[in-house]
């Protein structure tokens, strides 16, 4: 299995201090890694490092072979990384399928920033695109809604689905299940991962919810104070002590447990 991405020893400062460092990671193509860890720990600075919304202070990334290290962000995504964000980012008076197909024209569109902004959103390529998207993520039937009328589980469908235009091969996802109810999360990321699957991508989540992680992450990624200090399947890195204390908490239960 090849490499779709290499990350060597990658450290990112803002003066004094340290938000990130000593990060080496290599990630098999069509891999699904979980990304935990306490806020603050690294895990947002690690991604828009990746994502090209922050450059390195020292090290390197490398994306299916070529070095992306400080490239801009759009220029990444035409490479072939996307994410979504913690907050769904849609156009809210527009219909589903507006959105979706604005996201397809852009992702299909040539470099030029006007050709961006002016290509049509019912042009054929973007039309197929976005009804075949729809119907992979399993929201077709909200099409003519407006995404600001939307059930919260459903705009987080619309935002991944709208990352999946242009067909990256890495998609990184922020707190997917993040505002989405206990009985609703499964049954999303069951959808989202079928459907990325179905597309072959690559995956990379951060995810709070380690029960989330257990059941979808062929590998989990921790991070603490900056780095990573746990990088191995979910079952041993869930039990790892260090994880448990700094992290998932569920060692301190333990001891508040016993000590009760």
């Amino acid at each position: 299995m090849s490499d779709i991405l290499v990350v060597r020893d990658i450290e990112k400062t803002f003066g004094a201090v340290v938000a990130a460092r000593d990060i080496s990671v290599v990630v098999p193509v069509h891999q699904t890694v979980g990304i935990i860890g306490a806020n603050g720990a690294g895990k947002t600075t690690f991604v828009n490092m990746i994502t090209g919304h922050l450059t390195p202070s020292k090290g390197s990334i490398h994306f299916e072979n070529k070095d992306i290290t400080g490239l801009p962000s759009r220029d990444i995504v035409r490479l072939g990384i996307s994410r979504s964000f913690q907050v769904a980012q849609v156009f809210p008076t527009m219909t589903v399928l507006e959105n979706m197909r604005i996201a397809s024209a852009i992702a299909n569109s040539r470099d030029s920033i006007l050709d961006r902004l002016f290509r049509p959103i019912d042009a054929p390529g973007a039309v197929v695109e976005a009804d075949a998207a729809l119907d992979l993520f399993q929201i077709a039937r909200y099409r003519h809604a407006k995404a600001v009328t939307l059930p919260q589980g459903v705009r987080k469908l619309l935002d991944i689905a709208m990352a999946v235009a242009g067909s990256p091969r890495l998609l990184l996802l922020d707190e997917p299940t993040s505002g989405i109810s206990i009985e609703e999360k499964f049954g999303l990321m069951e959808v989202v991962m079928s459907a990325l699957k179905t597309r072959r991508i690559t995956v990379l989540f951060v995810e709070h919810d380690m029960e989330i992680v257990g059941r979808f992450a062929d590998r989990v990624l921790a991070f603490y104070d900056g780095t990573v200090i746990a990088d191995a399947p979910p079952k041993a890195v869930l039990a790892d002590p260090k994880v448990q204390t700094l992290i998932s908490g569920t060692q301190r239960a333990h001891v508040g447990q016993a000590d009760a």
